[in-house]
């Protein structure tokens, strides 16, 4: 095989090639290239049986490519071509088969590695679009594949991880790249990928901007971009609610001046039923319905009745229209104007009314508002049984019955899962209910909604279980995840010290861990003539906490108030990991 350069009038497609046909093949995605740069790749051709004239073997696209551009300027260049010997039919096909079949495209990586080596040689994203003939915004995904840790880009491109889970994680930071690596490294973890990813990121409250019937830019509003630009959120969901009613106002009166008879801006998250209704014109009575969904789109349904209104129509009867809504006597300006000093007044005269300050508090934290944004512990745990252990534990049996109460106390189902943000109530209904509780039971509440988002494995869990002089022995008692979680040989071999004395710890040092394990167990049960130990707790459950080992791993002890219960700061605070 040699390389030549050959005249395009001298070379046809030959029989042998797989995209030999009598139509020509699409190549709507390579002209672009051969127009910028022209015929880069040789063809493979073999000698026909005309004097100086070549076929095709393989190329039968870049030829056609090159035929249509020396159409649109008038001349044709000589095409690189490598030549076979002649009458070899087998070794045609092959070539035509593995050029055609067996070649696989770049993947997006691959490609990043090239157009990264490009950019820095100066070529630019528009030069690179034309000599690859794809889209700039296409060439500018790829390249924000930089932004990715390395390892994130070697998983993408062995296909661990789908384009999905890379899309999301271009909007996360490095840290969050990093903590999302953890996770999936980890075989016990749950590692969120895809549209899980997303919720991930954000809490699941994401809204896109693509939903904003205001001007995003003007806004001001906090975005949140994926690195190829295709997908933006708002930071804030709270504020882009705030913007996007307005706007949806603006949009209603704006209805009501082109001469809607009607404008009804349904509540958010209630569906227009399309079915129910039936088209009619503007003249008719027929009405715009504003459709306002819960992930920020909105859905404007023009012209129609209800089914029983279109029925009236068909028998000639009209409809009545609603009276065309008046201008509202305040302006704009005024309206804000009237409301920032009412709000001056009503903060004012809170200082002195610290019970009803209280109570709106308790009804913010509950129900929530655009400046409130208040989350449920989720009490998470990788394992099963763990998460079993505290879910029929004594501690959650008696918060969840004073739970039920305090549900029943303010007019909820009690069956529902949290007091906290589970509820539909709004926010200025359920100020008034507890304004009408005495303080004893708004207390009741308040412990229960504080419970619910008290964060689990923080210092202030440590303070307050300081300040009560929380005795553990009273709510918890070894079980079998306890023990499942128990492996290292130096934590059990302290742990039979403090249920059964030195002398057995020394007598058992060498044994391996499910026997200590036994032997802790025969101790908190006085099974196979071990004494029994009662109200023992672990000293890392205690208040204070203590490690049993100079390596630790529990959070640091906080110092207990003044106000604590007698006898609290009397036991000197053991060393905390």
């Amino acid at each position: 095989m040699k390389l030549d350069f050959i005249d395009l009038g001298k070379l046809s497609i030959s029989k042998t090639n797989m995209r030999y046909a009598k139509k020509a093949p699409d190549v709507g995605d390579i002209l672009p290239t051969v127009r910028a740069r022209g015929v880069l790749v040789p063809l493979i051709v073999r000698p026909n049986c005309a004097e100086g004239a070549f076929e095709i073997v393989a190329g039968a696209r870049r030829f056609t490519a090159a035929t249509i551009v020396a159409g649109e300027r008038g001349e044709a260049e000589p095409l690189p071509c490598a030549i076979l010997e002649e009458g070899d039919d087998a070794a045609a096909l092959e070539a035509s088969l593995i050029e055609n079949v067996a070649r696989r495209d770049a993947d997006e990586v691959t490609q990043w590695v090239t157009y990264t080596r490009l950019v820095r040689e100066g070529r630019s994203v528009a030069d690179i679009s034309d000599t690859f003939g794809m889209p700039e915004a296409m060439v500018k995904r790829i390249l924000a594949l930089g932004n990715l840790l390395p390892r994130i880009r070697s998983l993408y491109a062995k296909e661990k991880i789908s384009a999905g889970t890379v899309r999301h994680l271009t909007m996360a930071s490095k840290s969050q790249q990093r903590a999302w690596l953890s996770l999936f490294d980890d075989a016990d973890a749950y590692c969120p990928q895809g549209q899980q990813l997303k919720n991930w990121l954000f809490g699941g409250g994401a809204i896109s901007a693509a939903h904003a019937l205001f001007d995003v830019e003007a806004s001001g509003l906090a975005i949140i971009a994926d690195l190829f630009g295709d997908e933006r959120y708002f930071a804030d969901s709270d504020a882009f609610w705030t913007a996007q009613l307005a706007a949806v106002e603006e949009r209603r009166a704006r209805f009501l001046d082109a001469g809607w008879s009607e404008v009804v801006v349904m509540p958010k998250g209630d569906y227009f039923r399309e079915w129910e209704h039936r088209h009619a014109a503007k003249r008719k009575g027929g009405r715009v319905y504003i459709e306002v969904r819960d992930s920020g789109e909105v859905d404007i349904h023009e012209g129609y009745v209800t089914a029983k209104e279109a029925a009236r129509l068909e028998t000639g009867e009209k409809i009545e229209a609603a009276p065309k809504a008046s201008r509202p006597e305040l302006t704009a300006r005024t309206q804000t104007y009237v409301d920032l000093h009412r709000h001056a007044a009503v903060r004012a005269e809170l200082t002195g009314h610290p019970p009803v300050a209280l109570r709106m508090m308790v009804a913010h934290a509950i129900a929530g508002s655009p400046l409130w944004n208040v989350r449920v512990e989720p009490q998470s745990a990788k394992n099963d049984d763990v998460r079993e252990s505290v879910e029929v534990s004594s501690a959650e049996a008696v918060f969840d019955e004073k739970r039920r109460a305090v549900l029943a106390l303010l007019g909820f189902d009690t069956e529902e899962p949290t007091v906290t943000g589970g509820n539909p109530m709004p926010l200025a209904d359920l100020f008034q209910r507890l304004l009408d509780l005495p303080d004893r039971a708004v207390m009741d509440v308040i412990a229960i909604v504080m419970g619910e988002t008290l964060f689990a494995g923080s210092a202030v869990v440590e303070a307050a279980g300081l300040h009560i002089g929380i005795d553990m022995a009273a709510w918890w008692s070894a079980d079998d995840a306890f023990f499942a979680g128990l492996r290292d040989k130096e934590v059990l071999t302290a742990l039979v010290a403090e249920v059964g004395g030195g002398e057995v710890a020394a007598a058992n040092a060498k044994e391996k861990g499910v026997t200590l394990k036994a032997i802790v167990r025969d101790h908190l049960d006085g099974n196979n003539g071990r004494t029994k130990v009662e109200g023992w707790v672990p000293r890392w459950m205690a208040f204070p906490p203590a490690a049993y080992t100079e390596r630790g791993g529990i959070v640091a002890v906080v110092a207990p108030s003044e106000a604590a219960p007698q006898g609290a700061e009397e036991e000197p605070q053991r060393k905390a990991a």
